[in-house]
């Protein structure tokens, strides 16, 4: 899949083309199957199929103090994307000055001058241009003025046990800030990422038996990507990208998220125990978590026997996490 981060690296020749437009933060089930069913359009047309996407999120540059917690880093998302058979994205970013276009310019400017669309797809309560003033009429009235068609793609799916929720990013925030990691899971079609660089954390889990890899910002001060969810503990999958198809790219983690109340922590931590191995050293390493399951809240322990407790707990966590990883589906190494 070609990426593109402007209009001047769009090749003279390319297109015509079925463009669709969006955030798709998290590219859950519903934009994948948008995005297949452009794929397959532009073939039956003799077209290319292509996706326009912004970042940062609008919301994060006209409303920085509400804007939603990402599902996915940029690089994950157009990973994710290309898994869909597109043809290209254009990534654009997204500014006060980009969005005080109006509907027109943006039409003209991006979809008709620089892909030369043939056919756009947008949902029906599509938004565009300055002061979201652009609706689906003006995407509409605007393809009959510059020779596209506009095709309105309507909800997609619903989860299985919600039939009232449909799926959307929103759904999957409110799903992953409750630790519903399971059910955030199925509306994404594979397991929630977290995306960091493993640091030096206090040691603890190590002195306790069960050496963690601490999630952290990358170098160049890159933060960990994907929303965080609920405080607890979570089975899931460790994956090592550097590794490719190495019989170690891809390892069972118990993995826990919160501040570690037992020893009076402030700091929110992500904390992944790879089961059975003390052995690794990832200090440095970028890795993926993939959360699975949800095991448990946090929880604080007190009085005097509080290690011990803890400890018990920890093991209780190991074999549930064991268990519950040894009926899932095993990742590919080469997905991530």
């Amino acid at each position: 899949m070609l990426r593109w981060t402007d209009l001047a690296e769009v090749p003279a020749d390319f297109g015509p083309t079925v463009v669709t437009i969006g955030n798709f933060d998290g590219v859950h089930r519903g934009h994948v199957a948008v995005c297949r069913a452009i794929a397959e359009r532009a073939r039956q047309d003799g077209a290319r199929a292509v996706a326009v996407t912004f970042d940062p999120h609008p919301a994060a540059v006209h409303r920085p103090e509400s804007a939603p917690e990402l599902l996915t880093g940029v690089g994950d998302r157009l990973d994710l994307l290309a898994e869909t058979g597109l043809d290209a994205v254009l990534l654009l970013r997204y500014t006060l000055e980009f969005a005080r276009q109006t509907p027109e310019e943006f039409v003209r400017r991006y979809l008709v001058e620089g892909l030369r669309a043939r056919r756009v797809v947008v949902g029906k309560d599509v938004r565009f241009g300055r002061g979201n003033a652009g609706t689906l009429e003006t995407m509409i009235a605007l393809g009959e003025r510059y020779g596209f068609v506009v095709e309105v793609v309507g909800d997609v799916g619903q989860t299985p046990h919600d039939g009232h929720a449909r799926w959307s990013s929103t759904y999957v925030r409110e799903l992953l800030a409750t630790g519903d990691v399971a059910a955030a899971d199925a509306v994404l079609g594979r397991p929630h990422r977290l995306r960091g660089v493993v640091v030096h954390g206090d040691a603890r889990g190590r002195e306790l038996g069960f050496p963690t890899a601490n999630l952290g910002p990358a170098p160049d001060g890159t933060p960990v990507q994907g929303m965080v969810p609920a405080d607890g503990v979570y089975a899931g999958w460790l994956r090592r990208p550097a590794l490719g198809d190495d019989a170690d790219a891809v390892l069972p983690a118990a993995i826990s998220i919160g501040t570690n109340p037992t020893f009076d922590g402030v700091e929110r931590r992500v904390e992944a125990y790879v089961l059975d191995r003390t052995d690794l050293d990832l200090y440095g390493e970028e890795v993926v978590l993939e959360l699975v399951e949800r095991l448990r809240p946090t929880l604080r322990f007190e009085g005097p026997d509080a290690i011990d407790r803890l400890v018990a707990t920890m093991h209780d966590d190991v074999a549930r996490a064991r268990e519950t990883l040894g009926s899932a589906v095993r990742p590919s190494p080469s997905a991530g």
